[in-house]
């Protein structure tokens, strides 16, 4: 049966239990997902009717609630909405789950309910509260990724492996110094009655500035039969896959002008090993280089060639190699400090250090932005992510560089 109305639908499924309910908006979504020909406006309208209907029964259900609740959390066939269907509160309204239906909907271009709706408008004025606006230069459809499908994208993120992973990472206004404590910020033993003498050291203090970056991409206008799962699947690895990369290659060889600052860049690591020999030696001068406070939490990152070219065949005095293979979980190994793959990483170069002093922050979430109009000739749609990032090394001497010559 064919709903042109929420109404229409709720009507119909309101005397019907809840186990049909369920068993009904199941076949909704194996039929969109299984169906690109599918009615999706209309069989949206009937899930929306299906949500409507099984709120109505389970909130009169004996003791569920105050008779008073009961009463407002009713449909309202002049209005149009349910009383329940409060937009969520400022503090989690990227969180929510009508904020992420309302805005994968938004992006496919079908129809929001009413409690949708007054959910995507109030994140809208959010925005423009917080001046997220002022990135934003197309007027059709443009919002906030939600923070559920953000997190998916930093997950996978991790996946890809590289040293982005393993950054510290944080989520502060622009321009606003921040102090970081050192290894030397140590605690002192106090013996009980005695003045506690305050420390007058300054702290190491980081200042992150705002980079925009941006990724334009095209889908075809059939994407609106997607389901709003696939669509978010696709758009994860999509953002992962172009932004996430460009994060971390900056990690690496960001020049620091329009962009962040990456370890290799001019004069960040003033502790180096140039043109060592690849051997047991050069491995142990270098953890001897870098300072205890350091070391403790210090990872090796190369890529693969070097790892494979360079290092896999060397030996102790021993002859036992100094490459240690990860087994039950563990990381791979190098004199026991954990190996991380970075193919951003010139050949024969490697970075030793600690990376949770590199220092990574987003000052606003990715946006993204569609618009219908740039392709029409070709029957596209064209999606624009933006990223506002600043990435910087936090302490310089917590990093060695070292280089290997054959």
């Amino acid at each position: 049966m064919k709903f042109n109305t929420i109404q229409e639908a709720f009507n119909y499924y309101r005397t019907a239990t809840l186990e049909e309910i369920e068993t009904r908006a199941a076949a909704i979504k194996n039929e969109i997902d299984a169906d690109p020909s599918a009615d999706i406006d209309s069989l949206n309208v009937e899930l929306d009717g299906l949500k409507e209907a099984k709120a109505n029964i389970q909130e009169k259900k004996p003791g569920s609630v105050h008779p008073v609740t009961e009463q407002r959390g009713a449909w309202n066939p002049i209005t149009g909405m349910s009383f329940q269907n409060v937009p969520p509160k400022d503090e989690d309204i990227f969180s929510s789950r009508e904020y992420r239906s309302a805005f994968f909907k938004t992006m496919l271009n079908q129809p929001l309910d009413s409690s949708e709706t007054a959910t995507f408008q109030r994140a809208n004025a959010i925005m423009a509260t917080e001046k997220r606006a002022a990135f934003i230069n197309t007027s059709e459809a443009a919002a906030v990724i939600p923070t559920q499908t953000l997190n998916e994208i930093y997950k996978k993120a991790v996946d890809m492996g590289g040293v982005l992973p393993l950054v510290r990472r944080f989520d502060i206004p622009a321009n606003l110094a921040v102090p970081v404590a050192t290894p030397e910020d140590t605690a002192e033993w106090h013996v009980e009655g005695d003045e506690v003498t305050p420390d007058n050291k300054k702290p190491t203090n980081v200042v992150f500035s705002a980079y925009e970056l941006m990724k334009v991409f095209s889908i075809s206008a059939a994407a609106r039969t997607m389901s709003i799962t696939a669509y978010e699947s696709y758009l994860q690895e999509e953002l992962s896959r172009v932004i996430m990369t460009a994060l971390a290659m900056a990690c690496i060889n960001g020049t620091g002008t329009g962009q962040p600052k990456g370890l290799l860049a001019a004069g960040v690591i003033s502790n180096s090993l140039a043109s060592q020999p690849k051997n047991y030696a050069t491995f142990t001068k270098a953890l001897a280089a870098l300072k205890r406070g350091y070391s403790m939490g210090a990872t090796w990152a190369m890529n693969n060639t070097t790892l494979y070219n360079g290092v896999m065949g060397i030996t102790d005095t021993m002859g036992r190699p100094i490459f240690n293979e990860a087994k039950d979980g563990n990381a791979d190994r190098i004199l026991g400090k954990s190996i991380v793959v970075d193919d951003f990483i010139p050949d024969d170069t490697i970075i030793l250090g600690n990376f949770q002093y590199y220092g990574m922050n987003y000052p606003q979430d990715i946006l993204l932005e569609v618009s219908r109009d740039s392709s029409f000739r070709k029957g596209l749609i064209d999606y624009r992510a933006m990223a506002v990032a600043d990435g910087k090394p936090i302490i310089s001497e917590a990093f060695l560089k070292l280089t290997l010559k054959d």
